[in-house]
């Protein structure tokens, strides 16, 4: 009995990467919330707003949504986060997670090299960064001038219900600007 704890206790709940080669955009969230991760969906909490801003943005030519948010790999889209481990709250998360994800994340970002990187919050990026390059960061919404590899970075307001003072509609016109740097960088003008 008291193995069978210990087992339960040791397996991470958390979402799966949906990363490959030649991606367009990879989102990366702070962390899976625990909801998300129970159900295996990026953003599946009723009240997120990732998806209606997605689908307003048209960043995909079908609407999508956590239960079909895998099937973005054909699309060019991909989902990470800068720790793994999946809670209720971000402030559950200790600077030894971020120290290990922002490695983590970093090595995979190199490795896939997707046209753009989206951290999705403010907070998500600049931990990134301070844990990741060990730098600190205070960065506003939009294109930074950093690269990670070969790849652009763009910050979007976070789409957690938690950060209800944006507004869905300031959340799509994000993703719009988000958009217009994927197409100036594929037609070679970014």
């Amino acid at each position: 009995m008291a193995a069978r704890r210990f087992l339960s206790r040791s397996i991470m709940l958390t979402l799966p990467d949906y990363l490959q080669e030649r991606l367009d955009i990879v989102f990366v969230g702070i962390n899976p919330g625990r909801s998300s991760a129970q159900a295996g969906q990026y953003y599946k909490t009723p009240r997120n707003r990732f998806w209606p801003a997605f689908n307003a943005a048209t960043l995909a030519p079908v609407p999508f949504g956590p239960e079909t948010g895998a099937a973005c790999l054909e699309h060019g889209i991909g989902f990470t986060d800068v720790v793994k481990r999946a809670t209720r709250q971000m402030s559950e998360l200790r600077s030894a997670d971020f120290r290990e994800g922002a490695r983590q994340l970093r090595e995979k970002l190199h490795h896939y090299q997707p046209l753009v990187i989206c951290f999705n919050g403010l907070s998500g990026y600049n931990r990134y960064v301070k844990y990741a390059i060990g730098e600190a960061a205070q960065a506003s919404a939009g294109r930074q001038d950093m690269v990670i590899g070969s790849s652009a970075v763009y910050v979007i307001p976070s789409t957690s219900p938690a950060n209800a003072a944006v507004s869905l509609d300031a959340l799509t016109e994000a993703l719009l600007g988000l958009k217009a740097l994927v197409r100036e960088l594929r037609d070679g003008h970014g």
